[in-house]
């Protein structure tokens, strides 16, 4: 059975992006590296920022003193 025109397509395509150009898979690959330290970044960022405002509220309930002396 030979294979349809849409499989050849992908296959077409696959060869283009692993063959295509020089350096084509290096270079998303380090642009990937970018976007996941620019997002750690991002995150580091973030919590340094909310630990140092000091606009935290105390959401502990508080002990029930009826209860305890019993």
């Amino acid at each position: 059975m030979a294979p349809s025109w849409i499989q050849m397509l992908i296959v077409v395509i696959a060869a283009l992006l692993l063959f295509g150009g020089r350096g084509r898979i290096s270079s998303i690959m380090g642009d990937m590296a970018k976007g996941i330290g620019a997002f750690r970044k991002g995150l580091k960022d973030e919590e340094t920022r909310a630990v140092d405002d000091d606009k935290t509220i105390n959401v502990t309930p508080k002990k029930d003193e009826t209860k305890a002396s019993s």
